[in-house]
């Protein structure tokens, strides 16, 4: 497989394994009442915003593909940081409400346009876990993987353009 596939290919699964996270943590909200605090609904909003990045990725000239690489790795170390920081700051607080996270998510509006899926209904201290860790673990995994995918994909697709262009 040529790299630009590779990178389309690759730019897509991450758009799909976004969404799926947010499927995921709708489907745990309503059917098994976990609901999510501040931290949470921005995450699910990061999710939206590398899904959106990332089939933008997919769907551009092969030329700007790298570019939404760069995009999606940083989108993706904004959601890392989002997750770290609910884990060691905000799951101690005793009230999350008018934090950084509450803020964003109201100046963005989302709660209010679409609150079934971005409106927050619990403190940071309740810590919902999905089989055992804390939501915010799932999450931050997932963005250090396709963190970790995008950027491989940035080095090793450039690389080996690089050494072809060069035959």
């Amino acid at each position: 497989m040529n790299p630009a596939a590779l990178r389309r290919l690759a730019l897509l699964a991450i758009a799909v394994l976004c969404l799926a996270a947010v499927g995921a943590a709708l489907f745990t909200q309503y059917a098994w009442d976990l609901q999510p605090c501040p931290w949470c609904v921005l995450q699910r909003a990061i999710f939206c915003l590398l899904a959106i990045v990332a089939l933008l990725g997919a769907l551009m000239p092969t030329v700007l593909q790298p570019l939404f690489l760069l995009l999606s790795l940083l989108t993706a170390g904004l959601g890392l940081a989002a997750a770290t920081w609910q884990h060691f700051v905000a799951a101690e607080q005793a009230s999350c409400s008018l934090t950084l996270a509450d803020r964003i998510m109201s100046g963005l509006g989302l709660d209010a346009l679409w609150p079934e899926v971005f409106m927050a209904t619990a403190a940071c201290a309740d810590k919902p876990r999905l089989f055992g860790l804390p939501y915010e673990y799932w999450s931050g995994a997932l963005y250090a993987l396709l963190g970790l995918a995008a950027l491989v994909l940035l080095v090793k697709g450039g690389t080996r353009e690089r050494y072809r262009f060069r035959r």
